[in-house]
């Protein structure tokens, strides 16, 4: 597991992605619920299952992205952008991108208090991801990518029903 990078550049992807869905939300609290529910449709569509572990894993990290984008990168008027691209053999990148270039997301170094009710998605984000990061978008254009890798094992027929043939 890597936390965030010294560096700003992108990270290089594998060229031929299995699967890739991208929209762009509202950044509103209601833009982050729906880019969660899209993400977890999507993902069972490309057939992680709904109430798998890496089902319900890469719906969190997209459920603690996507409202950091609202909360932390918002910018009145502008959108935020959701990102899956699913490569094989079974991993799947979620990148969250905003416009607000000057809050950087940097993880606390250690949880915040129990009177505290925030502060604590970057870590629960660097504890489920095999990787993640951030890189300025390119360009020059104002903001920036939270991304976050996540390999699985893709659920086997026999492994789900071994009286099957």
């Amino acid at each position: 597991m890597t936390s965030n990078p010294t560096h700003a550049t992108p990270t290089t992807q594998p060229p031929h992605p299995t699967h890739h869905f991208e929209m762009r939300f509202s950044s509103t609290p209601r833009g982050a619920r729906l880019a969660r529910r899209l993400c977890g449709e999507r993902l069972h569509a490309w057939g992680v299952p709904y109430g798998t572990e890496a089902h319900d894993t890469l719906t969190l990290l997209v459920a603690e992205l996507a409202p950091n984008a609202v909360r932390h990168g918002r910018v009145p008027g502008r959108d935020f952008r959701v990102r899956l691209t699913a490569h094989h053999p079974a991993t799947v990148r979620v990148e969250v991108t905003d416009t607000r270039g000057e809050r950087l997301h940097e993880p606390a170094t250690r949880p915040p208090g129990p009177d505290r009710t925030d502060g604590r998605g970057l870590l629960l984000v660097a504890a489920l991801a095999d990787r993640w990061g951030w890189h300025f978008r390119p360009g020059g254009t104002p903001g920036k990518t939270v991304w976050a890798e996540y390999g699985y094992t893709r659920p086997d027929r026999d492994a789900r029903d071994p009286s099957r043939p």
